[in-house]
């Protein structure tokens, strides 16, 4: 379970990467920025962006594999805070990060536990949110523009989005639409914990508040297909509290 809640905080990294698409930008070469830019205009236009400050988003998340389906609350807030709460086979399991330490709730125990090393690693990137975008200097992420490519019927910008320790995410961003359509990265296999690559495919644009947000995701494990998450509802600013995203 512990795997599969590690690689939900993965999938959901296009829900980050569009909830933190409010923020300026930093690029390595000119043409990652122009895409970038381009992206954040089709997402509502950078004012409308920057003006939400926390995203709460609430929908269900299924296994078609495992006959698997429960619920799914995420949180986001500025200053690198974010938490997911999931439902889920009986079971309650929460996982955070506050802007300085990562905790989990055990489903099999109920205690308080800090974030082993993958995972922790996994929630801090999930939980830079905009400043990804806004300051990836203090980040040390870095964007590289890699062409273009087709995807089925989609042409898409393609972006390389590289963190300080090495991590790399790809993005695929719709070139017609220049809303992100797909994001490819390398994480543990949520059944073997071997690692492999893991994709999230981003549909069902709704505008939210002036703001394009996907609501369906669907995931894929070395190609084939694990998790399906649908947002039922998506609200910004709510003035949420620091001290949900605080160790219980």
């Amino acid at each position: 379970m512990k795997r599969i809640l590690a690689f939900t905080v993965v999938c959901l990294f296009s829900l980050g990467l569009i909830a933190a698409s409010h923020a300026g930008l930093f690029a390595q070469d000119a043409k990652a920025m122009q895409v970038l830019e381009e992206m954040i205009e089709a997402m509502g236009g950078r004012a409308t962006l920057m003006a939400a400050k926390d995203m709460t988003a609430t929908g269900t998340m299924e296994m078609p594999s495992m006959g698997m389906e429960g619920s799914a609350t995420l949180y986001t807030m500025k200053g690198d805070r974010f938490r997911m709460d999931i439902e889920i086979m009986g079971m309650s399991i929460t996982s955070a990060f506050d802007g300085e330490a990562g905790w989990m709730i055990n489903p099999q125990t109920g205690a308080v536990e800090d974030l082993p090393g993958e995972q922790l690693e996994d929630m801090k990137r999930q939980a830079i949110g905009d400043s990804a975008y806004l300051e990836p200097e203090k980040y040390g992420i870095v964007y590289t523009s890699k062409g273009q490519e087709k995807l089925e019927d989609k042409d898409c910008d393609v972006l390389l989005m590289t963190y300080a320790d090495g991590y790399e995410v790809t993005l695929y961003i719709d070139s017609k639409t220049h809303l992100l359509y797909k994001t490819v990265a390398i994480a543990p296999n949520p059944m073997t914990g071997v690692e492999g690559e893991v994709e999230s495919i981003s549909t069902d644009y709704k505008k939210i508040d002036g703001m394009m947000v996907a609501h369906t995701m669907t995931n894929y494990t070395d190609g084939e297909e694990f998790m399906i998450i649908t947002l039922d509802e998506v609200k910004f600013n709510t003035g949420l509290d620091e001290a949900l995203f605080k160790k219980e």
